[in-house]
């Protein structure tokens, strides 16, 4: 086999090796959050749009 080539029937015959226990696997949707989120702004866009270009300019 050339640089770059492989068996495909190598790729269909792979196991997964692992160390990791089951338990320290983490659930991720165990801390799922349905719910609202608000919040206010306190500038206007304009405000914002030129502290951007403040940041940009420095």
């Amino acid at each position: 086999m050339g640089f770059g080539s492989y068996d495909e029937s190598e790729q269909e015959n792979q196991e997964l090796d692992s160390d990791i226990a089951d338990e320290d696997t983490v659930d991720a949707g165990a801390a799922a959050h349905e719910g609202d989120v608000e919040f206010e702004i306190g500038a206007s866009n304009d405000e914002l749009l030129d502290k951007l270009q403040d940041i940009k300019d420095e």
